[in-house]
């Protein structure tokens, strides 16, 4: 095999991590999974030698030591400094002969479309939205949280519900349904006694994402504070794209808006039909659509485009995973 045009793909998010070794032709030849990416909880270098761990086996099963391009797709790579630092550690692990480093949105946005070109929001645990052109351009966020004007995901959704549902039991807030919900879906009777089991750590801080799907069942029994979140959180993906798809002056044309992340395509109706209508208004020649595939098709298909692959490659590589042979 070519190993100067073949590509190592990495889509590490905070959850899971997938490694594919794609052939210069656009055969899948070797693919591994692992754990979650975080260099933020426990430093560059251990996560990336957990990193290391899952391309070792996609190695393996590819039967090669190295290849042409490493195109990592990352979580926690919400700086261009911190892209660099991450490609510097990537690099000296000699997986390929180049390396690229971009936040894993970017795996989102280039598997949802033909050619390097729209806007992508995910939402998951966090928020994030990106966008590129064919030419380079790209728009992006810093999405560290509150501290960049950032709201929305799981744990954003989670917070907002719990403060609602708080004051809604001690009388400074009104009635909400969520006061009796949250609580509920850990067996507790009150919100007192689960601000109790949350501050004491009863209730592990990671489970608090298992109220998302809380909130959403909420407000489709009709909980006016509950559909309000639902809402304020369509409004947050569409303020994103809108902007993203301006400032690479695709607001007026035909340009697609891909949503992806565990919560957008799980295709909850109220959040999806807000999202949609909003976008209408804003942006009404945007193309939504969700993206279920796996993300490292996206990092492969990059990988793609900086080698200069043919096209038949991108065709074989997207046919893998989108007929099921990845999934």
């Amino acid at each position: 095999m070519g190993l100067t045009a073949s590509v190592l793909a990495i889509d590490a998010g905070n959850s899971k991590t997938d490694a594919a070794v794609v052939a210069p032709g656009g055969e899948v030849i070797g693919t591994a999974r692992g754990g979650g990416f975080r260099p933020p909880a426990v430093g560059v270098k251990t996560a990336v030698d957990a990193l290391a761990g899952v391309v070792a086996r996609a190695f393996a099963e590819a039967g090669v030591t190295s290849v042409g391009h490493v195109s990592a797709c990352l979580a926690n790579a919400d700086l261009p400094v911190e892209e660099e630092r991450l490609a510097a550690a990537l690099e000296a692990r000699a997986w390929g002969a180049t390396v690229e480093v971009r936040n894993d949105t970017f795996a989102i946005l280039r598997a949802g479309v033909a050619e390097p070109r729209g806007v992508a929001v995910v939402c998951g645990a966090g928020i994030n939205c990106v966008g590129m052109r064919p030419d380079g351009r790209t728009a992006r966020f810093p999405a560290i949280g509150r501290i960049s004007g950032d709201w929305g995901g799981g744990w954003g959704l989670a917070e907002e519900a719990l403060w609602w549902a708080a004051r809604a039991e001690d009388g400074r807030g009104g009635p909400t349904a969520l006061a009796r919900t949250l609580p509920g879906h850990f067996g507790l009777a009150s919100m007192y006694a689960l601000i109790e089991a949350l501050h004491l750590d009863h209730i592990a801080h990671e489970r608090r994402h298992e109220l998302t799907p809380v909130v959403f069942a909420t407000a489709v029994d009709g909980d006016p504070v509950a559909r309000a979140l639902v809402d304020r959180l369509a409004e947050e993906v569409v303020a994103m794209a809108t902007v993203a798809l301006t400032r690479l002056d695709l607001l007026d044309e035909e340009a697609p808006v891909l949503l992806g992340g565990s919560i957008l395509a799980a295709r909850h109706p109220q959040l999806d039909d807000r999202i949609r209508a909003l976008l209408a208004d804003r942006a009404p020649k945007a193309v939504p659509q969700v993206v279920t595939v796996r993300p490292v098709l996206g990092a492969a298909l990059l990988g793609l485009d900086r080698v200069r692959a043919p096209w038949e490659a991108h065709v074989r590589v997207r046919e893998h995973y989108e007929n099921g042979a990845g999934a």
